[in-house]
């Protein structure tokens, strides 16, 4: 990482190429259940799960299903879990939709469909996107979506029926590699990244919940990037985090005013970073292999770096270890206030599907569809298990509840099949 450059913004600046905040507005807490799974990343939006479940060590396509259903078309966002309900963001080439799905949580029965986009799909981009990577989140009353469509960025909120509420637009995108950033959702504001090269950059803004409203925006660096907004508790307060465009940035997510901000993390970032309460840390794969440990007091300390490939999956941080599955098929365990390696296990296969961790366990599923299984211990690797389902596999597992909602995808009669699965310990098939 280059020499840190710390760029603290003085309230009294303001705020250069920016939508000034308008005055916050009243909203509903947003509440959810315990044993929900509300946006990207889980409820702490770190990939940790809640300990006190037992969700299934082994399954196969029959074993330890509690249901599954077809999925039309495509996509890579993970399941959102709401009291009866599972919503799951998907496009269908066929129809030219970009939708939200609605199953239920208990049987799997399609509830209802709404859709966001009719036509004007994106083809370009990266052979391993979807049109539909991010990741919807609720509020307690609301869900919330972002799609690319016509060379723009929108989010979009529904209510729980399916009913469109509103949809606003965030950002004009050119496609490098697609898009993939999940809305993150902090009391009465909606936040969400819009990173790409565009002659005027990309934008990460926060709206209204309730309206919609853009209530401020920052212009970012003409740069491609896909991660999404994360707002995290370190250093004393809640902070929303960029990584990526050759920056990590803190701002406040009220204001959106910068905290702090720094050179590094290099220009293309996927991964959601993650902290030890002192630290974040940040991975890129693009145009260098980057990890590296980054004070989050404002500092500019960046304590350790090295050059592993964390690219697409994100990591895991937990009792003083950092866990990841890098892309090229390695589980590795750090210590996070060193960097120092502790153990390195070959796992095999491509990840871009994040781990997630519940209790001791780390559940992580690799491209072709292989989860593996393995202990969250400094001190060795140990596998628990490791299960085949499906052909490939691209979205994060949600795990909540003890079963595991997991998006694969089959060859059925020569055609490719998205499916999402409910996994359940002793549970029996119910195809759908």
């Amino acid at each position: 990482m280059r020499p840190a450059v710390l760029a603290v913004c003085l309230l009294s600046i303001g705020l250069p190429r920016a939508i000034a905040e308008k005055p916050a507005t009243t909203a509903e807490p947003i509440s959810f259940g315990a044993k929900d799974w509300p946006w990207w990343r889980g409820p702490q939006r770190t990939g940790i799960a809640r300990a006190n479940q037992s969700p299934p060590l082994t399954w196969n396509d029959t074993d330890n299903v509690l249901w599954k259903v077809p999925v039309p078309g495509r996509g890579h966002g993970s399941a959102t879990v709401i009291g009866d309900q599972v919503f799951l963001a998907a496009a269908d080439p066929e129809r030219e939709v970009q939708s939200v799905l609605c199953y239920d949580r208990q049987t799997g029965q399609s509830v209802w469909e709404a859709i966001a986009h009719e036509g004007h799909l994106e083809t370009k981009g990266n052979k391993k996107a979807s049109q539909a990577s991010s990741t919807v989140a609720y509020d307690g009353q609301r869900l919330f979506i972002n799609f690319l469509n016509n060379g723009a960025v929108f989010t979009t909120a529904f209510d729980m029926s399916g009913a469109q509420l509103w949809q606003t637009k965030i950002s004009d995108y050119v496609v490098h590699q697609g898009y993939g950033s999940s809305p993150a959702l902090y009391k009465h504001l909606v936040i969400v990244g819009a990173d790409n090269k565009g002659e005027g950059g990309g934008a990460v803004a926060a709206l209204d919940r309730a309206s919609g409203e853009i209530l401020w925006k920052r212009v970012r660096p003409s740069m491609p990037n896909y991660s999404s907004p994360i707002i995290l508790h370190v250093a004393g307060k809640d902070q929303l985090f960029l990584t990526g465009c050759d920056q990590v940035t803190s701002l406040d997510p009220i204001t959106g005013r910068t905290n702090w901000e720094i050179e590094g993390a290099t220009t293309e970032c996927v991964t959601s970073t993650v902290t030890d309460g002192v630290h974040i840390f940040t991975s890129g794969g693009y145009p260098k292999n980057h990890m590296a440990a980054v004070v989050a007091d404002g500092s500019g300390t960046v304590t350790w770096e090295n050059t592993v490939r964390a690219y697409v999956p994100s990591m895991l941080c937990s009792d003083g270890c950092i866990y990841a599955t890098l892309d090229g098929g390695v589980a590795i365990c750090l210590e996070s206030a060193t960097g120092k390696e502790l153990w390195k296990s070959r796992l095999g296969g491509t990840f871009s599907s994040s781990p997630v961790l519940v209790g001791d366990r780390i559940y992580a599923t690799n491209e072709e569809g292989t989860t593996f299984v393995f202990r969250a211990s400094p001190d060795a690797f140990e596998e628990l298990a490791r299960n085949k389902l499906g052909e490939s596999v691209f979205a994060t597992p949600t795990i909540c509840d003890s079963r595991i909602y997991t998006r694969v995808t089959h060859q059925v009669d020569g055609q490719r099949q998205e499916y999402l699965y409910c996994l359940g310990s002793r549970g029996t098939v119910h195809s759908r």
